[in-house]
């Protein structure tokens, strides 16, 4: 799928989008359960008041292209402990196999960097070890690896690594600045 033609769109999920976000982080924890912490069997079972909490207490990025249904999620939030506070988690990205390669994914990363930088100094995940896609999407919005938690999750038989990654403030700054850039350089590129 080619995004030169169509645009991408990216906006916070609300209450009414609680069945394509179920149906769309369903379909992650099915097709990538080493990728996930939670578990296809946890979730599953839940109500879908749990979904609606899920989306009304976090933030939680949707993408889709040219109007096309949920294609991609990105969710971010602040832990509440005081000392804490200072950073903040990406988790549970996700993008359908047929929207990779779309540069949907960046566009759901920069709006949680949007996001981010006037609430925290830094921006932290995980992300599987092996998974050198999503190493590259992040470490060009400016991630570094600050640890490896060998082990850090098993799925049936097999344990998977977690690669700790983080984005301080000075590169929250410097992710805008190229941003706006880009999207700059966007409007000029379609103005011709």
């Amino acid at each position: 799928m080619s995004t030169s033609q169509q645009p991408l769109q990216i906006r916070r999920l609300e209450s009414q989008d609680v069945a394509a976000y179920r149906e769309l982080r369903l379909e992650g924890l099915t097709n990538h359960p080493e990728a996930f912490g939670a578990s296809w069997d946890d979730e599953i079972e839940q109500p879908d008041s749990w979904w609606t909490g899920r989306l009304e207490s976090n933030t939680i990025f949707g993408g889709s292209i040219d109007g096309s249904p949920l294609l991609g999620v990105a969710g971010f939030y602040v832990p509440g402990a005081a000392k804490q506070r200072h950073k903040g988690i990406l988790w549970g990205m996700y993008v359908r196999p047929a929207a990779r390669g779309t540069g949907l994914a960046a566009a759901l990363l920069q709006r949680v960097i949007e996001q981010a930088r006037p609430l925290v100094e830094e921006i932290r995940l995980t992300v599987m070890a092996s998974n050198t896609a999503a190493h590259r999407l992040y470490s060009a919005a400016g991630f570094e690896p600050y640890g490896l938690e060998r082990r850090a999750l098993k799925v049936g038989d097999d344990y998977y690594d977690d690669m700790l990654m983080a984005l301080p403030r000075g590169d929250l700054e410097k992710s805008a600045v190229k941003n706006a850039r880009r999207r700059l350089n966007d409007v000029r590129s379609e103005s011709l």
